[in-house]
């Protein structure tokens, strides 16, 4: 229906351009208040947003924020691990709940956010609460139950998390990807193979396909527990990978001792231009430290140096380590200085280094920079410096050390304490000192304190001590083959081949292998490895020879073939000293790299007398720095002389 048109007669107009319409609407203040509280919650202003809360009274339902508004200042508290807040928050609902019968606590969204923040917070007691709000009738959906067992398993509960899982899958059956995850995180830490196995057949049967997190949750699970194969194959089906994915492969390989493989998978990963976390770091450096690859460590350092990001204590702690096993102490120093915030492990680090590289004046020196910056000692500090002393021979030192440790820095001697006390005493051939000792000491003797006694009587070729040091070891450690390949040079050394043929017999009838000489170095981006007595081809080769007769013809060297245990022929005994893996590292190293250039050996059992000597001649005729690590310690050899002393 039309508006008739009415026409007034009047001896003025009115110009006007207002156009008449509906009233105004005021804006609501209940819409402005949450737009102010999501406002300050984005940009982190938590005491505002908090005040602006605790302003509306708690019985209006109409003044209390929406479930948005309070979601978004939770995810502001977690982020930012903001308890205070979030309980205060967590106390105005319940008000509001119970003056206004308003339940925003019922809001599976809010309760999910709340259960995080409590536990991010280390409050599992709390998280549990505000789960249980409401009681068993409640109908909760499956995200805040994932968020109940990942609040378990950050807290170090990992068995309640996967309790929580079981109920889950009776409660809602089929189950998704956030539910896996956190299972198979739980499985993980709790070294849970057989119920792991059990939550990947579900992944398989589940309708959803599993996401990047399950399937790095998978590689983890199988990796940790040392099935290696299903670990590969699940990698290699992922439809996509990350440097979590890449990680969890790392880690299984390093824990296996596939340091190789390791070193490859990196290399692989870099290639396909994945990139690195710092974690990635921390797995791979350790490795780079074990294999003396040197190169590599300097260039995931260059890596480092070129970041944005700036690494943190534990990867910088990595990365000294790394530097003093390759026997680069110079370099290991550099981060150490430069290094804004130092906790004990980093100086801890720095000690090791140089006394494991014979550097025990530095390493003195460090520790007592470390006092005067206000650390105090732990007992990992007084092994390094006990044990570098021992091998040094500074005997009246790590007494002295000793018997200040507990009375000067409240350290109280462990088994390994004592066991590198009898070590320095022994050593230097203070026998009945070390003895004493061990009658005195305030526990039983341990394998390790034993251990070191043997060591000392080798070295000192006591046989009666010996074979009754070896039966207290025999009774301790059955089954490491160690003790009684010991007692058998003992014997050896002593000349009774009927005695080391009668141990040999016993480590055979046992079905105890001993470990075969291996020694390793890294040249042209590769890891090479050789084992005593092996590389016939190579070492049969015109040009090994040519290089071999040059050396023993310039240095007139002989070998000392008494470093051979065995009842052989003289000659025989002269062709397996000449074998040993470090011997044939030495000699392919001076072949394939540049003159002048260090070379850096490792190797996995103690080096031989007749090795360490003929070492030194080769860097004296081929004036090469040859830095050689053995199982106790580094030798730095130069200029025909070693760091050691010949003490070790």
């Amino acid at each position: 229906m039309g508006i008739p048109a009415i026409s007034l007669s009047t001896n003025f107009t009115v110009s006007t351009n207002i156009t008449a319409t509906s009233a105004p609407t005021k804006p609501h203040k209940h819409r402005l208040h949450n737009s102010t509280l999501k406002s300050l919650s984005k940009s982190g202003k938590l005491d505002e947003a908090l005040r602006l809360i605790e302003s509306s009274p708690s019985k209006s339902p109409a003044a209390a924020p929406d479930a948005e508004a309070c979601a978004l200042f939770l995810h502001s508290c977690i982020s930012r691990k903001a308890l205070k807040h979030g309980q205060r928050l967590y106390l105005k609902l319940l008000l509001y709940r119970a003056r206004s019968n308003h339940d925003l606590l019922s809001n599976p969204r809010l309760k999910s956010k709340l259960i995080t923040l409590f536990s991010v917070c280390g409050r599992v007691d709390e998280a549990r609460r505000v789960f249980e709000d409401g009681g068993e009738d409640v109908d909760l959906p499956e995200s805040v139950w994932v968020a109940m067992g990942i609040g378990y398993s950050r807290n170090g509960y990992p068995k309640e998390a996967l309790f929580l899982y079981y109920e889950m899958v009776c409660r809602f059956g089929q189950l998704g990807n956030f539910a896996f995850s956190m299972a198979l995180k739980a499985c993980s830490d709790l070294d849970d193979l057989r119920t792991g196995r059990a939550v990947h057949a579900q992944v398989v049967k589940a309708t959803e396909d599993p996401d990047q997190v399950v399937n790095n949750a998978l590689v983890r699970l199988y990796s940790e527990d040392g099935c290696l194969e299903e670990a590969i194959r699940v990698f290699d089906e992922m439809p996509q990978r990350n440097v979590v994915s890449w990680n969890s492969l790392i880690g299984g390989l390093v824990k296996k001792d596939g340091v190789f493989e390791a070193m490859e998978a990196f290399r692989i990963m870099q290639g396909k231009g994945m990139g690195f976390s710092w974690v990635t770091l921390t797995l791979i450096l350790p490795v780079c430290a074990r294999v003396t690859a040197l190169v590599s460590g300097k260039e995931i350092h260059a890596v480092m140096v070129k970041s944005t990001a700036k690494p943190d204590a534990p990867v910088l702690n990595s990365l000294m380590d790394m530097y003093a096993k390759c026997g680069a102490m110079d370099y290991c120093r550099r981060p150490f200085d430069g290094m804004q915030s130092k906790d004990l492990s980093s100086w801890n680090t720095l000690i090791t280094g140089y006394a494991i590289n014979g550097l025990m004046t530095e390493a003195m020196e460090s520790f007592q920079e470390m006092i005067c910056s206000g650390f105090s000692p732990d007992g990992i500090t007084i092994i390094a410096l006990l044990s570098g002393c021992s091998h040094a021979g500074l005997t009246d030192e790590g007494c002295r050390l000793f018997e200040r440790m507990k009375i000067e820095y409240a350290v109280s001697p462990t088994a390994e304490h004592y066991a590198c006390l009898v070590d320095v005493l022994g050593r230097a051939g203070r026998i009945e000192e070390a003895l004493e000792i061990v009658k005195n000491m305030p526990f039983k003797p341990t394998g390790s304190i034993w251990g070191s006694l043997l060591n000392s009587c080798r070295i000192h070729g006591l046989v009666p001590l010996g074979e009754a040091v070896a039966k207290q070891l025999f009774e301790l450690e059955p089954d490491n083959v160690g003790n009684y390949v010991m007692l058998s040079n003992i014997y050896a050394s002593a000349g009774m081949w009927e005695s080391v043929r009668t141990v040999r017999a016993l480590i055979e009838k046992m079905g105890m292998k001993k470990e075969a000489g291996c020694s390793w170095l890294h040249v042209k981006s590769k890891i090479h490895t050789f084992v005593a007595g092996g590389s016939n081809e190579f070492r049969n080769s015109a040009e090994y020879n040519k290089v071999w007769k040059r050396l023993m013809e310039e240095a007139g060297y002989v070998p000392d073939t008494g470093v051979v245990l065995h009842d052989v022929s003289e000659k025989t005994r002269a062709m397996w000293v000449c074998g040993h893996s470090e011997r044939i590292a030495t000699m392919f190293a001076l072949i394939n790299t540049g003159s002048g250039m260090p070379i850096r050996i490792t190797k996995n059992l103690r080096v031989c007398l007749d090795c360490h000597s003929w070492v030194k001649i080769v860097s004296k005729v081929t004036g090469r720095v040859i830095v050689l690590r053995d199982t106790n310690r580094f030798h730095h050899f130069k200029d025909g002389m070693c760091s050691c002393k010949d003490y070790w």
